[in-house]
């Protein structure tokens, strides 16, 4: 099951950051291509879709440990709905 968020301190990161992985697969502003040719190289959103999924990063409380990491990655219909689905809100550094 979920839970609440930064309920796990042992797994925040050395710069104070929660829930990295884990918890809830997370929607990222990417949409989803194949492969990384031709992905932007200025850590910007891959914004030209070539097909009709978004990314999702970091596993859910349903996947095996081993990928539940930031860096892992799969992708869904933006319009799924389901509880180990959920997003992260952020904003740009000034």
């Amino acid at each position: 099951s979920t839970w609440p968020v930064c309920s796990k301190p042992r797994g925040n990161t050395t710069h104070g950051l929660c829930d990295m992985a884990g918890n809830v697969w997370e929607w990222v502003q990417d949409w989803y291509h194949g492969s990384y040719k031709g992905a932007p190289t200025d850590g910007s959103a891959w914004e030209k879709p070539t097909g009709s999924y978004r990314v999702l990063r970091g596993g859910s409380c349903y996947d095996y440990a081993w990928d539940v990491r930031a860096a892992n990655r799969s992708y869904d219909d933006p319009r799924a709905r389901y509880d180990f689905l959920g997003f992260r809100l952020a904003r740009s550094v000034r």
